[in-house]
């Protein structure tokens, strides 16, 4: 069963450039490891603090390979710092999703 990540984050509203800097960077990273990026999605009307991101992958054991995989890339660790430096992001959740199929 594959299986989808869904990322939440609640960021600074005065920082939207940076964290979606911070994204950007994760557009080659992930797929690098192992995930098959959906993709990031910024702020646009409504709520201005919130962000998401969508990563598939085909098991919750393919989930915790990408995240050892990341732990150990240097980019994915300089793009951990680079968002924690600037406290970018005010809380983060993840969901696993499936898919609804006939």
């Amino acid at each position: 069963m594959t299986i989808t990540c869904c990322i939440r984050y609640e960021i600074d509203p005065f920082q939207k450039a940076a964290f979606e800097e911070y994204s950007k960077a994760w557009l080659r990273i992930i797929p690098a490891c192992g995930g098959d990026l959906i993709g990031y999605f910024m702020p646009h009307e409504g709520t201005n603090n919130v962000a998401l991101a969508l990563i598939g992958f085909d098991s919750l054991a393919a989930y915790e390979a990408y995240r050892a995989r990341l732990r150990a890339d240097p980019a994915g660790m300089a793009n951990f710092r680079f968002a924690e430096e600037r406290r970018l992001i005010l809380r983060e959740e993840r969901t696993f999703l499936r898919p609804v199929v006939a």
